[in-house]
């Protein structure tokens, strides 16, 4: 017999939607009869196939209520209700970033506790043995418990911000995982769908072939047992030597593995986490997701605007609304000292506002200038919370006062003029340069501020730059014809172009086709 219970995602302490339809649902015995009350309301539904869901009014927003759920004389109740604005944040490392270890983790201590509470979806691949164990230890919690060291730094700050803005609790669902590509969230079925993402899968059953599921389960564990290993040794020669390279690193501990047989048995695998995280939190209500992430798919960056833009598809579909807004991080500069610049960032940026600008209900909170060099996880977080709250203000919320300070300048047209070329841009009010622009790049003025324009030959040379309001104009005198444009495209650089409202510059090139 199936146990009557609601999904682990109801708990004390929890965020309902306010004024959306709530759905609560759960497992419980075939054809049994479920109720749900709340401050007065009643739902029933029945099981079927071994699951059960409940369709609630919606309601204003408030706090302190309890909803029971009933099943014969079996009743549970939930205590410390709240309906107020509900979020899931996804993606990779830098949503995953605690708020302990951020740069602004002095929040932790503020005397003024924000209505802010958070539900961390477990990270489990669902075939470890232990997977409803750990689910069913989870629970929502507020700001001031003990927990909340470990929330999503990225998230906390864009709920605190929307709390204090709109006047209600804000719930974030943190579903998240460090190093995670974007495929590892999407179904089998919405990857098979297509030749490109589908060599995501192809991956798994090329390493799969052949092996029988013990197998396979003895090549995650035997990694499992040699990665915790290497860990220690690594925390030991860090210790010794706090500025090791990687190559001495691994001289020192061996071969780093991660992230580890790509089979099933390892969450690091396409799809695994579609079944073990998103579908265990869907559908819970919510007003809109926010998402980081995009490093993971940088070794196949062509392909990253069809897998992006097919994840939102698919995260719409399983809640039941092709409406509910997507808001995400563009990265950041980013480049570890070992490597060259490979300009694989750049496309992927490049993918993720063409997904902005293709795909309805977005919205893109432009980071460039928010990264640190030879560090993948850039350790300030608030700042990058609010560019997602500014955004969620002015167009999921309507703060139509924001329009020119939730978004950063972005390119839209290029006009050919004699020996150069004129940009204009959209969301700008005009531009301002940080002052000790050259004095840090330690280059001429022109090369400090990231433009370079190419010619036929598409060879790129560093642009003169000329600011004129909102129109920047670019020449170079290696370049007598210049038919192409590009900004900050590098993997990392400093940024120093900004919108008078302090966001900076989205980067851009005028034309994809300007590569040899």
């Amino acid at each position: 017999m199936t146990e009557f219970k609601a999904a682990a995602v109801f708990s004390n302490h929890m965020v309902l939607q306010r004024e959306k339809p709530v759905q609560i649902f759960g497992t419980g015995e075939e054809n049994a009869l479920i109720t749900a009350h709340i401050d007065g309301i009643k739902a029933s539904g029945r099981v079927r196939g071994g699951k059960w869901s409940i369709q609630l009014p919606p309601h204003k927003a408030g706090t302190n209520y309890s909803l029971t759920l009933s099943c014969g004389e079996n009743v549970k109740t939930f205590y410390n209700v709240a309906y107020g604005e509900v979020w899931l944040a996804g993606g990779q490392s830098n949503m995953e970033l605690e708020l302990q270890n951020c740069k602004e983790k002095d929040a932790l201590n503020d005397d003024e506790v924000p209505n802010v509470r958070f539900y961390y979806t477990p990270k489990k691949n669902i075939r470890e043995k232990d997977f409803f164990e750990c689910e069913n230890n989870t629970c929502w919690a507020e700001f001031g418990s003990e927990s909340a060291k470990c929330w999503s730094a990225v998230g906390y700050f864009f709920a605190k911000e929307l709390a204090a803005k709109l006047g209600v609790v804000v719930g974030v669902i943190g579903c998240n995982w460090g190093g995670t590509s974007a495929s590892y969230w999407m179904s089998r079925e919405s990857l098979e769908a297509d030749r490109d993402t589908n060599e995501y899968l192809i991956d798994v059953e090329k390493n799969s072939k052949g092996k029988t599921e013990e197998e396979m389960e003895k090549e995650w564990l035997d990694y499992q047992k040699y990665d915790s290993e290497w860990y220690q040794k690594s925390l030991e020669f860090y210790k010794e030597h706090p500025n090791g390279t990687w190559d001495e690193v691994q001289e020192y501990c061996g071969k780093n593995l991660y992230p580890g047989p790509c089979n099933p048995y390892n969450p690091m695998s396409a799809a695994a986490l579609y079944e073990s995280m998103i579908k265990r939190v869907c559908p819970y209500t919510l007003k809109g997701f926010i998402y980081y992430q995009g490093e993971s798919d940088d070794h196949r960056p062509k392909t990253y605007y069809k897998l992006f833009s097919r994840l939102i598809g698919l995260w719409r579909e399983d809640w039941g609304d092709n409406e509910l807004p997507f808001l995400f991080v563009q990265l950041p500069m980013h480049r570890y000292k070992a490597d060259p610049d490979y300009k694989h960032w750049c496309l992927i940026r490049e993918a993720q506002m063409k997904v902005y600008q293709t795909v309805k209900n977005t919205g893109i909170a432009v980071a460039l200038d928010m990264g640190e060099f030879n560090e993948i996880h850039p350790k300030s977080k608030e700042p990058v919370g609010h560019r997602l709250a500014l955004q969620a203000l002015y167009s999921v919320y309507g703060m139509q006062n924001l329009e020119h300070t939730a978004f950063s300048p972005m390119f839209k047209e290029c006009i050919a003029g004699e020996g150069k070329l004129e940009l204009h841009f959209e969301h700008c009010l005009g531009f301002k340069v940080r002052e000790d622009a050259v004095a840090k790049e330690n280059v001429g003025a022109d090369e400090a501020l990231g433009f370079e324009i190419a010619g036929a030959d598409k060879e790129f040379k560093p642009a003169k730059v000329e600011i004129e309001g909102c129109k920047i104009t670019v020449s170079s005198e290696e370049v007598a014809e210049p038919l192409y444009a590009r900004y900050c495209w590098t993997n990392y650089g400093n940024v120093n172009i900004f919108g008078i409202n302090d966001l900076p510059l989205a980067p851009f090139r005028t034309s994809v086709n300007d590569e040899k």
